[in-house]
């Protein structure tokens, strides 16, 4: 399928999502939101999906919500956004259902709603020279796209509390040191060492992948007792994959294991 915001390939169960408005800045607008619901169903319904690598063309990897697009629609506004909202926060909560885990490779800078989709991935490279801004209370307006939930799972309440309330901009050591990033990587080999990670995963246990990425979304939100038997029918359901079967296999074999995805 073709479409306007983003290109989206899938090889070796390595789907390759990349944001494809390079003139533009990547904005989210309106076709950003209807597309990347379209990705994400089209993912959902994937049985050889395993990995998923988040990319970006041009100079920025994205300026966030399209504010000349707001500008132009004032008086319909919220409805509107109550659309577009509905729209990515599906794609969101499907994305973060699948099994295959999210690999983002961020370079230049990124604002917004980009930050809060970046910060919902599993591992986040950055280029040494990128950017990351909160620039929702600079125009009067609140978080969306999983801000809340993906940047205080990984800066911590406080944290992501003071980087929206203070529209704050972090350079790509600033975010890793707040663990927005988990690795800043030299801008010229950021494609290469995102690929390469994302490729790893593609290759490794995806339904053990997609527990661990459910459980752990979990793990703050209700009663410990209630985490550890999550974690003991989770770990027993893993235990009768040809995945986990292969795994121990390999183990007492003493050689690398090959991974299905089942």
């Amino acid at each position: 399928m073709a479409y306007q915001s983003f290109e989206l390939s899938v090889t070796d169960g390595l789907a390759r999502i990349v944001l494809n408005q390079p003139e533009a800045g990547n904005p989210i607008n309106d076709s950003f939101c209807d597309e990347i619901l379209q990705i994400a169903n089209e993912l959902s319904g994937r049985q050889d999906l395993r990995a998923v690598l988040m990319t970006a063309r041009g100079k920025f990897f994205s300026v966030g919500g399209d504010v000349q697009m707001f500008s132009q629609n004032l008086d319909t506004l919220p409805s509107k956004i109550r659309k577009w909202t509905s729209d990515i926060h599906m794609a969101l909560a499907r994305l973060a259902r699948l099994d295959a885990p999210l690999v983002a490779a961020v370079h230049g800078t990124a604002m917004g709603g980009a930050v809060a989709m970046v910060s919902n991935c599993d591992v986040v490279y950055a280029g040494r020279s990128a950017k990351f801004g909160a620039a929702y209370a600079q125009i009067g307006y609140s978080c969306d796209a999983g801000s809340s939930t993906g940047l205080a799972s990984r800066m911590g309440l406080a944290r992501a509390r003071r980087f929206m309330l203070l529209s704050e901009m972090l350079t790509a050591e600033e975010a890793g040191q707040a663990g927005l990033v988990d690795f800043v990587v030299d801008d010229a080999a950021l494609q290469a060492e995102a690929e390469k990670a994302a490729i790893k995963l593609s290759r490794g246990p995806t339904r053990a992948y997609g527990e661990i990425r459910r459980v752990v979304s979990r793990a703050l939100g209700q009663p410990f007792e209630t985490q550890l038997e999550e974690e003991a029918q989770g770990l027993a359901r893993m235990a009768g994959t040809a995945d986990a079967r292969e795994g121990i296999t390999a183990f007492v074999e003493k050689r690398k294991p090959n991974f299905k995805g089942y």
